[in-house]
């Protein structure tokens, strides 16, 4: 597995258990890394990755709920949540990742983790995101 990719999973998880547990990020981080044998290149993406969803939470859940049609956020599963998190994050302050990688990397994160229309759904809305609010940011 690339190590973006895992690390994208690790930032998932941790964004996961942010979201149940409602602890800092120090004590996820503590918690998480200690347990976890990624090289410092993974844990440091994952990090920043878990960092910059957590301080953009307030843009990055407008923006989501903006484009779930017919979704409240408290009421979509915790996975579908979180990889929309993720991922938008990557959308809208990531310049240096692509777009495509970006949603590409979401989808299979949720094929993986989430139900059976998981990969779908965080696909639409994503596809709605890019198209709409990166207009004048990055290339696909």
């Amino acid at each position: 597995m690339r190590k973006r990719t895992q690390a994208r999973e690790c930032a998932l998880q941790i964004l996961y258990q942010a979201d149940l547990r409602k602890e800092t990020a120090e004590k996820l981080f503590l918690d998480y890394w200690r347990d976890s044998d990624a090289g410092s290149e993974v844990s440091d993406f994952a990090s920043s990755l878990v960092l910059g969803t957590l301080k953009n939470i307030k843009k990055i859940d407008d923006t989501i709920t903006g484009y779930a049609s017919n979704w409240k956020l408290s009421r979509m599963a915790v996975i579908d949540r979180n990889v929309l998190r993720l991922a938008t994050y990557e959308l809208l302050f990531c310049d240096d990742i692509p777009q495509k990688v970006s949603i590409n990397e979401a989808v299979d994160l949720a094929k993986k983790f989430g139900d059976m229309e998981s990969g779908k759904f965080v696909n639409g809305i994503l596809d709605k995101i890019s198209k709409e609010e990166t207009k004048s940011g990055k290339a696909s």
